[in-house]
């Protein structure tokens, strides 16, 4: 089965990097995104906040972001734990549309 979710949003939470006890990184963010799509031939407004997380190398590279930062996330959706269903993001590669630039801050990131 697939299970494949490509978001572009703006990082509208970002919290500090933090590790497992097995000292994998992890750091969790919400990813905000709005757009114009087409429903039923009708063109709307979308708005939403996502919940993502991010572990490992994925956890580094988040890491550096900042808050506001426009982001391309890609990564598979799964449970937020054995008791809340809610869908999280499970980030499995991260591209900054803006923000840092190999490895270099762009001057709107400044």
């Amino acid at each position: 089965m697939s299970n494949t979710l490509r978001i572009v949003g703006r990082l509208v939470e970002l919290a500090p990097m933090r590790y497992t006890p097995a000292g994998v990184p992890v750091v969790s963010c919400i990813v905000g995104h709005v757009s114009r799509q087409t429903e039923n031939g009708v063109e709307r407004d979308v708005e939403c906040e996502l919940p993502a997380v991010a572990l490992g190398d994925m956890a580094r590279q988040l890491g550096v972001a900042r808050c506001d930062w426009m982001v391309e996330a890609t990564g598979f959706l799964a449970a937020k734990s054995k008791r809340s269903r809610a869908p999280v993001l499970h980030i499995t590669n991260i591209k900054f549309l803006e923000g840092i630039d190999n490895g270099f801050q762009t001057e709107g990131s400044r």
